[in-house]
């Protein structure tokens, strides 16, 4: 089939390292321990997340590389890294020695659901001073956990709660009544997963810690009733450790980290009016960090309107400025527009139904594909992502069908078979 268009097949080799708390796998150094479900129907990895997303690809991709019985056009495969923090991979690529005049990207998770489109988006970065003293009192450990979590395009719409933003309210609203003071504070671990988990050390004189305990269990029980549907599990602790000093955050400090997080936009923004169960414009902060002279604070933004996603990324700047902190934009991608001509979608779609007697779903995601960036540098490849049924993506609760792997791969060798 050599007259036929080159085809690229297409995925990221790299995934979202969640784990969970009684997990002892290194997963900077350690292999995963995938195991099979006890119905036999997924695949998943013990105590961490699998990389279903998107190792998967690269396993499709490599299998019909090394399959010398199948038919198909010339073939390019194209493996990225850093999709996860913001598409880093596709943006880096240099397309001058690729030939491919059609793509695709097997980097999506429900099966059956064909992307023909994409939101564009950007990582934001807001920093701000953070100088500490030493203050004496009560130490704690206040800990924000049991949330579902999840992926920050595909689940933002969900009602699911942010570790990040809870411990900003209790900042804001517990603080209004007791004087504490906050030492160290970590939550989250990826800018496009929604984090599930938030920590921090706060220290309260002797006298107010009777009234923070309180406060927080009260706090506590608030948030669980609002997210009793959406987060089952949640729980915020606060474990008395000793009386001693530690290195605090100073009182504007605390004010500007307190302000940033309640002020700040997050969440959805907006609805598509067109399509009303799609998500237009959202933001997810996802990592929240304490460093040496300053803290930051990490979201993934994303909008289907480009004119929309610079306004919000200009209400953040202008709000990070006015309390006297930086910022940095990174990861900065396009929208990939839908195309009324597409042959590859036209394709997938008549042989998924002779497949599967059932018609795929065509639809857009508010999420980034690499597909969009490929296409700035190779204006006019005619693209389409898909893959196998994944559940819970950037999670420990993730997995993969494995019926499923099997159906998406016979409908990608057939695709390739058409395509003369």
């Amino acid at each position: 089939m050599k007259d036929a268009d080159t085809v690229m097949l297409q995925g990221h080799m790299d995934m979202v390292a969640v784990k969970e708390g009684d997990c002892d796998i290194d997963m900077e150094t350690e292999g995963l321990r995938p195991a099979v479900t006890g119905d036999g129907e997924w695949i998943y990895a013990k105590g961490t997340s699998l990389g279903g997303d998107d190792g998967i690809a690269i396993a499709y991709a490599l299998a019909i590389l090394a399959d010398d019985t199948l038919r198909h056009p010339a073939l390019e495969a194209v493996f990225t890294v850093d999709e996860e923090i913001g598409l880093l991979g596709a943006a880096a690529l240099d397309t001058s020695d690729l030939k491919s005049r059609i793509l695709l990207n097997m980097d999506s998770e429900d099966d059956g659901i064909f992307l023909t489109s994409c939101a564009g988006g950007a990582t934001f970065t807001a920093y701000a001073p953070a100088p500490r003293e030493e203050k004496s009192g009560v130490i704690y450990e206040l800990e924000i956990g049991g949330l579902q979590g999840g992926h920050s395009g595909a689940q933002i719409h969900l009602g699911r709660a942010n570790a990040n933003l809870i411990f900003g309210r209790f900042l804001a609203q517990v603080g209004e009544t007791v004087d504490f003071s906050v030492g160290n504070f970590s939550g989250g671990e990826k800018d496009n997963a929604i984090p599930n988990r938030c920590r921090a050390v706060l220290v309260a004189s002797a006298g107010n810690a009777a009234k923070l305990e309180e406060a927080a269990a009260d706090f506590s029980a608030v948030v669980r009733a609002e997210y009793a549907v959406t987060e089952p599990d949640f729980f915020l602790t606060l474990t008395r450790q000793e009386e001693t000093s530690a290195a605090v955050l100073s009182g504007r400090a605390a004010e500007t980290l307190t302000a940033l997080l309640e002020h700040l936009p997050s969440g959805v923004l907006r609805m598509m009016p067109d399509f009303p169960d799609m998500v237009q414009t959202s933001l997810n902060l996802g990592i929240l960090r304490l460093g040496e002279k300053e803290f930051s604070m990490t979201f993934s933004v994303r909008s289907a309107s480009a004119t929309e996603k610079e306004w919000v990324l200009k209400r953040m700047r202008d709000l990070t400025e006015m309390v006297g902190g930086r910022w940095e934009l990174s990861g900065d991608y396009p929208t990939w527009e839908y195309r009324q001509d597409s042959t590859i979608r036209q394709v997938m779609a008549e042989t998924y139904e002779e497949l599967t007697g059932q018609a795929p779903i065509l639809t857009g995601i508010h999420a980034g594909v690499e597909c969009g960036l490929i296409l700035e540098k190779m204006p006019g490849i005619d693209c389409i992502s898909y893959g196998p049924q994944m559940r819970d993506i950037h999670t420990a609760r993730e997995r993969l069908n494995i019926a499923s792997v099997k159906k998406n791969y016979e409908l990608t060798t057939r695709v390739l078979e058409k395509l003369r």
